[in-house]
């Protein structure tokens, strides 16, 4: 058997590879632009910063310690000086190809950073593969402006992958409907008539305020923000704060929501309060042609009809009283199942000095206070107001 030399042993100790052949090393040494890494043959691997990343600029002594093992791709067995040139990215690509057509196949939601920001876009990078996803299917929602997502994380399904054109498209989406569905599938069965819940702004409107309840919005009516009168939402709320609220109805994937609980119900005591003869103080709130409504407490008006206002004869309201000011009368009619009740000032003027008895005097001035058909003058303003 003829002997072989030195060289040809030290040859024969070290594993036979070839390109496109996929080897471990371990990282001997580490340089910004490249890292050197021992793969068991009689030469090293050269990994260039190009062939780790697509990340333009990076510095491998930043990714990479010596010590590092990794799972690595022969490019060129000898690059016509004896170097063994070998690719993380292209092995990462062939991994995450396979990767992502499988989650395409079976819709899995994969996450991951956004890499950039494009005019028709965002784009993401799984697995060295570089995935698009559409303006249209970034959100369930309008979204003028997509350079808040920069450098986000985001999830998303790959609905459409051809390697061969290198077209891989992502729909989030999809995924925000479905989870937007869940979570209002979940509120719904949670939630009860009489709840009381919180709840985000989410948009106001002249007629009240969107509330984001996590799942589904509540619908807060103006008419529901207060016991007292509320002129516009925006008045009152802003977009972002936080509100608590009384589920007032549940009907058709919709919610009712309401401000007025029973414990702060202006009416809770009012019979006490307002009984027949006692005096009170108020605002006048509005006014019509008949009477005034005075606002006693927020939530309770009463009428002051036109008749009660002076012993002598007024035209209407407006004559004599303004929007905002303070008046004293007294409580000539109350009704608590209604919540009506009925006011008058002219009750608490001294009667007129006369000849005649006082006795007689008194009935007179009782005789002043006129019953006020309060239902009819009601009903009188809502017609005027329609």
């Amino acid at each position: 058997m003829s002997e072989q030399s030195f060289e040809q042993l030290l040859d024969e100790s070290f594993k036979t590879i070839h390109n496109g052949d996929v080897v471990e090393g371990t990282v001997i040494d580490v340089k910004p632009e490249e890292a050197v890494l021992n793969i068991g043959y009689k030469s090293d691997g050269i990994l260039s910063r190009n062939e780790y990343t697509n990340e333009a600029g990076a510095d491998l002594t930043t990714i990479l310690h010596e010590g590092d093992k990794l799972e690595v791709k022969v490019v060129r067995v000898n690059d016509g000086e004896g170097q063994v040139i070998l690719s993380y990215k292209r092995l990462a690509a062939e991994k995450g190809s396979k990767r992502l057509e499988e989650a395409c196949a079976n819709k899995e939601i994969i996450k991951a950073k956004v890499s950039q920001v494009l005019n028709g876009g965002l784009s993401a990078i799984v697995d060295e593969v570089r995935v698009f996803i559409p303006a249209s299917l970034v959100s369930n929602v309008f979204e003028k402006d997509l350079n808040k997502y920069a450098d986000q994380e985001i999830e998303f399904r790959i609905t459409e992958y051809n390697p061969r054109k290198r077209r891989c498209i992502g729909d989030r989406k999809q995924v925000l409907l479905e989870q937007k569905e869940q979570a209002m599938k979940e509120l719904f069965e949670r939630i009860h008539v009489g709840d009381v819940v919180e709840g985000t702004v989410k948009n106001l409107t002249d007629f009240g305020a969107f509330i984001d309840l996590g799942g589904a919005d509540g619908l807060l009516h103006i008419s529901e923000m207060s016991w007292g009168h509320v002129e516009n939402p925006k008045k009152v709320f802003k977009v972002g704060q936080t509100v608590r609220a009384l589920i007032k109805d549940i009907g058709d994937n919709k919610i009712a929501l309401s401000l007025k609980f029973a414990d702060t119900n202006p009416w809770k005591d009012a019979e006490e309060k307002f009984a027949i003869g006692n005096v009170v103080t108020g605002k006048v709130a509005r006014m019509t042609d008949f009477g005034a409504f005075i606002e006693l407490e927020p939530g309770v008006d009463a009428l002051l009809h036109v008749s009660q206002i002076s012993k002598d004869r007024i035209g209407k309201p407006a004559d004599v009283l303004t929007t905002g000011q303070e008046v004293t009368a007294k409580v000539v009619d109350f009704n608590p199942e209604d919540h009506k009740i009925s006011l008058s000032m002219k009750a608490l003027l001294a009667p007129e000095k006369t000849e005649e008895p006082a006795a007689e005097a008194a009935d007179d001035s009782d005789a002043d206070v006129v019953s006020v058909d309060i239902d009819a003058v009601i009903a009188q303003s809502e017609e005027e107001d329609e």
